[in-house]
């Protein structure tokens, strides 16, 4: 059995990693990479997931990198497979991506012991969590899922947030698909943007970008029409293990909503 040394340049991954017992494997993480704190604390930092340190990373000679098509950009990933042996790229862009995410790593990990069994595990939970949302039928919705503030920043409808989203039948605003990659996946918005006007629900999410109590008035005037919400940005954004809390989680505020 190989032992791998791994990187993981993304949260969620880290978080993934961990859940599927290779928590012991992380040789680097990054600084947003906080989850879960026990078993992360120890592991080196290497920068943001927009600027890791190359160099302290070829130090540390990962095996493994894991990347995401969202998260990093793409010289990083270039200028890592110049040195590390596997840069393993993901880019769950829908709720059911969570599945293709989990046999990427189950395959890539196969000799690693308990992995194909935890992943197992996360399917079964991934599997009823997303049963339980399908077996209802949810009034439609526009939502305006907020990321960013200076600029006000949205997700795209092909998005992974926007995916789950749909999950409860919230169509999110503006209506357009960013693409593969690139900046129109989360699309500015100006303060006099129709979709202000659109949105019967304005959510306000914990992350990237922290909203608080402080911003509810703010927005609530450029959305005077729309019901204006705090929510978790990660487990409506995050990927991984915490995809089926995240779907829960989701139909609890949209029966409240």
């Amino acid at each position: 059995m190989s032992v791998p040394r791994i990187a993981s340049l993304v949260p969620s991954l880290t978080e993934l990693l961990c859940a599927l017992g290779l928590g012991g494997r992380l040789v680097a993480r990054t600084g947003f990479c906080i989850h879960p704190r026990k078993e992360v604390v120890d592991v080196a930092k290497v920068g943001g997931t927009k600027d890791p340190d190359l160099s302290r990373l070829r130090e540390l000679a990962p095996t493994h990198v894991l990347v995401n098509v969202d998260e990093n950009r793409l010289e990083t990933v270039l200028a890592l497979r110049q040195f590390v042996p596997h840069v393993i790229a993901t880019h769950p862009c829908a709720v059911a991506d969570n599945l293709v995410l989990l046999e990427q790593l189950v395959q890539t990990f196969a000799d690693q012991p308990g992995v194909a069994e935890r992943a197992a595990a996360l399917r079964a939970d991934f599997d009823a969590a997303c049963a339980a949302l399908a077996g209802r039928a949810w009034p439609a919705r526009s939502v305006l899922y907020l990321i960013w503030r200076a600029p006000w920043m949205s997700v795209a409808r092909d998005t992974y947030i926007a995916s789950m989203l749909a999950s409860v039948n919230w169509q999110t605003l503006p209506a357009q698909h960013g693409g593969s990659s690139g900046a129109g996946r989360y699309p500015a918005l100006a303060p006099d943007a129709p979709e202000w006007r659109e949105a019967e629900l304005v959510l306000l999410s914990s992350e990237p970008y922290r909203f608080g109590e402080r911003h509810l008035a703010e927005v609530q005037a450029l959305a005077p029409q729309a019901r204006v919400l705090l929510v978790d940005g990660e487990l409506l954004s995050w990927y991984g293990p915490r995809a089926a809390t995240g779907l829960r989680y989701l139909g609890h505020l949209a029966q409240q909503a």
